[in-house]
């Protein structure tokens, strides 16, 4: 059985990722980054995804990149509310190379498992604009690996599994809905209320809330 590191944020499209490899026969390793956002409610909800997915082992590893500032998920910036996504612009929710950040810590974990598959939930279609979640990036970052690793040098190859990267947001839904998967445990808002309940008005919830309606099934999460 082949091992993976999954990015596992908590969120629905990680979830759903990592479901679709683990489907594939691969053995799930989670990695969870505690990187100075705004609140804990999605840390909350990776542990209960890794459960679910029944990972060989999730290690949840602190990377503060707060310290730097620059996005309103790691500051006290208003996160963005109440206003229509346009992917052409890149909002202060953009977190500065987070995913380059990510994507090299889960291959330094790869390489001492000795695997070679990375999975990460990012997607092109329905999404706020980050740079970080295009093909181009992906597959730049696969050659990087190729040069910047033992196992690279060696011959090994590195692959990064996007599987949501050319759906629609109802798509990747109900695809996670065959595999069974509960999207109850998933938390995807950026400024959640006190009591961890979604705003329903940033564009994390925004984007959810369209693929839901668009799949034609409830938002569990809605339900309680």
């Amino acid at each position: 059985m082949r091992s993976a590191v999954v990015l596992l944020s908590g969120g629905l499209d990680s979830y759903t990722a990592a479901a679709i490899v683990r489907a594939q026969g691969y053995r799930l390793f989670a990695l969870t980054i505690r990187y100075g956002q705004r609140h804990v409610h999605e840390l909350e909800s990776a542990r209960a995804v890794a459960v679910a997915l029944a990972v060989a082992r999730h290690v949840e590893l602190d990377v503060d990149l707060s310290i730097f500032g620059g996005s309103s998920l790691t500051t006290d910036t208003p996160v963005p509310k109440d206003r229509p996504i346009d992917p052409t612009e890149i909002p202060s929710t953009y977190v500065p190379a987070r995913n380059t950040v990510f994507l090299a810590l889960s291959l330094a974990w790869a390489e001492t498992l000795g695997a070679e598959d990375l999975v990460i939930g990012v997607n092109a279609v329905d999404y706020s604009g980050y740079p970080d979640c295009r093909p181009e990036f992906l597959a730049a970052f696969e050659r990087l690996a190729s040069l910047a690793t033992a196992q690279g040098v060696k011959g090994g190859a590195c692959r990064i599994h996007a599987p949501l990267l050319t759906l629609t947001k109802a798509e990747i839904i109900r695809k996670g809905l065959e595999l069974g998967l509960d999207y109850g445990l998933t938390h995807s808002c950026y400024d959640p209320e006190p009591n961890g309940g979604p705003c329903n008005r940033c564009d994390s919830c925004a984007l959810r809330a369209a693929g839901f309606a668009a799949a034609g099934v409830p938002d569990p999460l809605l339900l309680r």
